[in-house]
C-alpha cells in the first residue's frame, strides 16, 4: 500500500512495535470498567439534575421519560417541560401605565373613578386586579416598549361594570379611545397585547372585540360564552384560558379557612353547590338530590337573610363528599372545579364545552372526571359509588400535587397560576409584527400606509 494510501485508512506507521494480544482478562477488565462508568455517571447526573426527583402522574413515551408535562418534586417546586416552551422563562413585557393612555383609568376606576382595586379582588373577576399587580413586580416587566415581547392592557372592567362605574357602551367607547393611542398594537394588529377578561361572560364585555380584539391574546377562565351571533370570543390557538380566582383563604400556604375532611368522614358521595339558574343540568341534579339525599348532597343557597350561606360554611358543605360535581351555568367554566381541589374532593365535571387551563402539559383525566351532561341521573351516581376509595384516594392525591397552579400566590412561586400563564405567555411571542396597515422598506424602516415612520406614528391612530 502506498504512503497515501497509508494516511486515508489509517494504517499504521511500520516503526511502531506488535499490538498486544487481547486476552480474557482485558475482556473481563473493560466490561468491568464500562459497567463501573455507566453507574458512575448515572449517580452524578442524578446529584446534579434537580429534576431527576420529580416525579410525574402522566403517561411517557416509549423510553420512559416524561413526554412535555410539568412534573412536580417531593418539595411541592416544580418544572415546565422543554417541548415548544424552551428551557427557562426569558421574556419582557410592557405594562401600560393609566397616566400614559387616556382613558385608561376609566376601565380601571369607572367615570368617577371611586372604585378600588382592592374592592375587585373578590369574587371572578378579581384576576384582573391580581395579574395586573404581579406583572408590575414581576422581574419579566420592562419599562421600554422598544424591547418589549408582549404589552399587557390592564383593564377591571368586569368590576367597574358590576358596580355601576361603566355601562356597556361606555365601555365599548372607552377600549377604542385607548387602543386608539397604542402605536404599538396597531404595528402588530394587537397580536403581541394581552387582556384580560375573568368572566363567563369573556371579551364580550367589549362589544366590538370582534373589530379590534380578533388578533390579541386574551387571557379568560371562559371558551365557550358565545353572543347573539353565536360567535365564541375564545380562540384555542392565541388565547389561553386562566384558572378562576379561588378564595385567598383557602389557596394560601399552611393552614386554610377550611381543611379536608378524611375520606372515611365524609357524610356524602357526592355534592352540588350551587344556583339552579333555570339550567337542565342543574335543575336535574337537584331534583336527583331530593331522589337520593342520603347520597347526593345539593342545599339550597341563599346570598342574603339570616339563612345566608357563609364563605366558611360553603366550604364546609363542599368538603364533606367524595366527589363535587361541577355543571354547566351560564357559562361552561365553574369556579367549583378549582374549589374542589382545596378541599381533596374529586371535581365531575358535568359541562360539555368547558375549556380546562393548561391543557398541554396537564393530562386532566388523571385528577378529575368529566361526565357527559346529558347522562346526568341515577346512572352518574351508580358510577361513582362504584369506583374504590383507593383510587379516589390517589386521584385526589395527584390533584394535591397539580392545585398550585389554580393559586394566584406571590410570582416568586414557582408553581403558580401567574408562573403557568407566563409559561404560556412565552409560547406566544414572535419575532416579527406586521398588520394590514403595516409597511417596512429596504432599510428596515417600519412605515405606514402613508410612508410616516414608525416613530412619528402620532395618536389617535386608526385601528387595524
Amino acid at each position: 500500500m502506498s504512503s497515501k494510501s497509508s494516511r486515508l485508512f489509517g494504517s499504521a506507521p511500520h516503526h511502531h512495535s506488535a499490538a498486544t494480544p487481547c486476552t480474557r482478562t482485558h475482556q473481563i477488565g473493560a466490561l468491568a470498567l464500562v459497567i463501573l462508568t455507566f453507574f458512575l455517571t448515572r449517580l452524578f447526573d442524578q446529584s446534579l439534575n434537580p429534576c431527576s426527583s420529580f416525579s410525574t402522574y402522566y403517561p411517557t413515551d416509549d423510553h420512559g421519560s416524561a413526554n412535555g408535562v410539568v412534573r412536580f418534586s417531593d418539595t411541592g417546586s416544580m418544572t415546565w417541560p422543554q417541548r415548544g416552551y424552551g428551557t427557562h422563562l426569558s421574556l419582557k413585557i410592557y405594562v401600560y401605565d393609566e397616566r400614559e393612555i387616556d382613558g385608561l383609568n376609566l376601565l380601571l376606576y369607572g367615570r368617577e373613578g371611586k372604585i378600588s382595586p382592592d374592592s375587585c379582588l373578590k369574587g371572578q373577576w378579581g384576576t384582573q386586579v391580581k395579574i395586573h399587580r404581579m406583572l408590575l413586580q414581576s422581574r419579566f416587566r420592562t419599562r421600554r416598549k422598544e424591547e418589549a415581547d408582549l404589552f399587557f392592557v390592564p383593564s377591571y372592567v368586569k368590576c367597574v361594570r358590576m358596580m355601576g362605574g361603566l355601562n356597556d357602551k361606555e365601555i365599548n367607547q372607552t377600549y377604542v379611545k385607548v387602543l386608539s393611542q397604542m402605536p404599538y398594537f396597531r404595528l402588530s394588529g394587537g397580536r403581541n397585547h394581552i387582556f384580560v377578561f375573568p368572566s363567563g361572560a369573556g371579551a364580550h364585555l367589549f362589544k366590538s372585540w370582534a373589530t379590534y380584539l380578533n388578533r390579541s391574546i386574551i387571557l379568560t377562565p371562559e371558551g365557550d360564552r358565545t353572543d347573539k351571533r353565536d360567535t365564541s370570543a375564545f380562540n384555542t390557538w392565541k388565547d389561553i384560558i386562566i384558572p378562576g380566582n379561588v378564595d385567598d383563604g383557602m389557596t394560601a400556604h399552611g393552614s386554610r379557612v377550611v381543611e379536608p375532611l378524611p375520606l372515611s368522614k365524609r357524610k356524602y358521595l357526592a355534592n352540588f353547590l350551587g344556583r339552579a339558574q333555570g339550567k337542565v343540568g342543574r335543575l336535574q341534579l337537584i331534583k336527583l338530590a331530593k331522589q337520593f339525599p342520603e347520597k347526593l348532597e345539593s342545599p339550597e343557597l341563599k346570598f342574603s337573610g339570616p339563612d345566608k350561606l357563609g364563605r366558611v360554611q360553603y366550604f364546609q358543605h363542599l368538603r364533606n363528599a367524595k366527589f363535587c360535581l361541577a355543571p354547566r351555568g351560564e357559562s361552561s367554566w365553574t369556579l367549583r372545579f378549582y374549589e374542589s381541589f382545596f378541599v381533596e374532593c374529586v371535581p365531575v365535571l358535568l359541562s360539555d364545552q368547558v375549556e380546562m387551563p393548561f391543557q398541554n402539559v396537564i393530562d386532566y383525566t388523571q385528577i378529575s372526571i368529566k361526565w357527559p351532561s346529558s347522562r346526568i341521573g341515577t346512572e352518574l351516581l351508580e358510577y361513582l359509588e362504584s369506583i374504590p376509595d383507593r383510587e379516589i384516594e390517589e386521584m385526589i392525591a395527584r390533584g394535591r400535587k397539580v392545585r398550585c397552579l389554580w393559586a394566584y400566590s406571590p410570582a416568586p412561586d414557582t408553581c403558580s397560576a401567574f408562573n403557568g400563564i407566563i409559561w404560556e405567555l412565552q409560547r406566544k411571542v414572535r419575532q416579527f409584527h406586521q398588520s394590514t396597515e403595516t409597511f417596512w422598506l429596504h432599510n428596515r424602516t417600519i412605515v405606514n400606509r402613508d410612508l410616516v415612520e414608525f416613530k412619528k406614528w402620532k395618536p389617535p391612530m386608526p385601528l387595524p
